[in-house]
């Protein structure tokens, strides 16, 4: 009986024991990142895994746990918000599109981070229009932008020469494009003349590299800030379709099967500009970044190869050119249960250094002032200076909880035009519906 009460005495004594220890001592703690890994994204993947290894090193104790979601643009946001309905799957911190942050905040999935960036030093490194980049309709920041964006006319300046076309190319209006793309057609059987994304498979690159770079050329608008409502019955929206026709009717751009390809704007920056098979693409600024040293298809001759025009205005219109700006934010998950460590991570991510080293790597226009101005970023990238100029006469997407489902209809309205299976006029007679459904007439004007 003694040696049995003995046993039990040692037994809550080294309870007590590891009770003392553990009582004072933090809790192991993981916070899961968030991103998308899908062609230029795989920059991102770099970024992140660096990130990562700094964070851990400077936070004992804690874990990330990186989740690289290897999706196309709308199945990543379909995967993140699935992952944003349940505690367990959400993550603490996630790569969020700008477009994205007024809806996903009403739904409840992100942080607001007010009381952190109030904080942080850095802050006012962002100038306003990127802070409010991140800003959900309650006025609170959700999301701290990471850099931004403009898109313009990348062409092969060795096709160019090839089929006659002056170099530096200069095109003034849409028909100066569409003559281009047939110049080539023409005199470089087997290249591809001219891209441009359209197509639900394409999710936003068809909504903004394509139907806005166009729309916003013409004398209209997507959506009227001042009276908040969205536009119907407009001719910029039928004459826009009617130039994604031209394009895919015309046989000016890839084969439908090509373009309606999830993976084909992996295919125009690993494959098609790279190896001569396209002439012209209208794309964004970040695509050099596929061809960089860190990028997923190092390309040294680019720099030679490729020219960069701003895409014109309907009809040459001023200012003469049009662009469109978007951009991608971290920000931190409502559902999060330790939000102090994954700010600490978005704190670290954006800091200069790594904001730099991001921009650099993925051909970004910086947002910070202090990377904009640094020396070493401006000579990173030949192109940087020709973007970076596009700001001035940039576009930005409705910043409205409805955009993202008036988008869908914007891709469906593009299909229906490139395929053939309506006409422009129908095509945007049926967009129009379509969004009189998601917002009300009372919401829409002409």
């Amino acid at each position: 009986m003694k040696s049995i009460l003995s046993a039990l005495a040692i037994t809550a004594a080294a309870t007590l024991v590891l009770a003392g220890c553990s009582a004072g001592a933090p809790a192991a703690t993981e916070i899961k990142v968030a991103y998308q890994k899908f062609g230029p994204s795989q920059q991102l993947d770099h970024h992140m895994r660096a990130v990562k290894e700094a964070y851990e090193a400077k936070h004992k104790g804690v874990t990330v746990k990186l989740v690289p979601i290897e999706a196309q643009q709308n199945d990543y946001f379909t995967k993140l918000a699935l992952m944003n309905r349940a505690s367990a799957t959400a993550p603490d911190v996630m790569y969020e599109d700008t477009f994205m942050i007024k809806s996903d905040a009403e739904a409840g999935y992100l942080a607001p981070l007010d009381s952190y960036v109030a904080k942080w030093a850095d802050w006012k490194q962002f100038p306003d229009n990127a802070k409010q980049a991140g800003a959900g309709d309650d006025g609170k920041i959700y999301g701290v932008s990471m850099g931004t964006d403009t898109r313009a006319l990348w062409y092969n300046k060795q096709i160019f020469a090839k089929v006659g076309l002056t170099v530096p190319w200069e095109p003034k209006t849409w028909q100066d494009v569409l003559d281009a793309a047939k110049t080539v057609k023409a005199k470089a059987p087997g290249v591809i003349p001219i891209n441009v994304y359209s197509g639900k498979p394409q999710g936003e690159a068809a909504v903004m590299q394509g139907f806005e770079m166009l729309l916003y050329g013409t004398q209209d608008t997507l959506y009227k800030a001042d009276t908040k409502k969205w536009t119907v019955g407009s001719k910029g929206i039928t004459d826009s379709l009617q130039f994604v026709k031209d394009v895919y009717q015309g046989e000016l751009g890839p084969k439908p099967e090509q373009a309606l390809d999830t993976t084909v704007g992996n295919t125009v920056s690993n494959e098609w500009l790279p190896q001569g098979k396209l002439a012209i693409s209208l794309d964004g600024s970040w695509v050099s970044g596929t061809w960089l040293e860190t990028g997923g298809t190092p390309w040294p001759q680019w720099k030679d190869v490729m020219g960069v025009a701003p895409m014109p205005t309907q009809n040459g219109e001023k200012p003469g050119m049009t662009s469109m700006s978007g951009g991608w934010t971290l920000a931190v998950g409502a559902k999060s249960a330790h939000k102090s460590a994954a700010w600490d991570f978005v704190a670290l991510a954006l800091d200069k250094d790594n904001s730099q080293k991001f921009d650099i790597m993925s051909s970004q226009i910086a947002v910070r002032k202090d990377v904009s101005t640094d020396k070493a970023y401006l000579a990173s990238n030949p192109t940087v200076g020709f973007f970076s100029t596009l700001v001035a006469n940039t576009h930005f997407r409705p910043a409205t909880t409805d955009y993202p489902k008036v988008a869908n209809e914007i891709m469906v309205a593009m299909e229906s035009a490139m395929t053939g299976q309506q006409t422009p006029k129908q095509a945007a007679a049926t967009y129009d519906g379509a969004v009189v459904g998601i917002v009300g007439k009372k919401n829409t004007s002409k």
